[in-house]
């Protein structure tokens, strides 16, 4: 288990297929914060890959990063562990914005819950 810290997040390099986002409180993403944090990903990453979003601090993004945001092909699957009503509605939102890629996305109230669910669409990925 790795742990990085760019200049807005941490990420924890849980195996080498998935890792554990926390962008850094009060933050408001843009383009280029999403185009490096893309970067790190598939620089770090093996593909097919996960990620659990620790949604533990309250940030933003610009209309550019809404749009562009996690839309890498390589991306199987994203869990996002809210702790309040607020971020499970603002990522509810985020997720139904339109994109080219189809976010394969589920919300949990527990980090432990979501590892899980991740372990299993990664398990499947493995399989395809």
């Amino acid at each position: 288990m790795d742990l990085f810290e760019l200049p807005f997040a941490k990420i924890i390099i849980l195996r080498d297929d998935l890792a554990e986002v926390m962008i850094n409180d009060g933050v408001q993403m843009n383009m280029a914060m999403v185009e490096q944090y893309h970067d790190f990903l598939l620089s770090h990453l093996q593909a097919p890959f996960s990620l659990l979003i620790n949604k533990v601090n309250s940030y933003s993004y610009d209309f550019d990063a809404q749009e562009h945001l996690a839309t890498l092909d390589e991306i199987n699957a994203m869990a996002v562990v809210v702790y309040n009503r607020v971020s499970k509605i603002t990522t509810e939102t985020l997720a139904s914005f339109p994109r080219d890629v189809e976010w394969n996305l589920e919300i949990f109230p527990d980090r432990e819950e979501a590892l899980a669910w991740l372990m299993k669409q990664q398990a499947v990925a493995d399989r395809v």
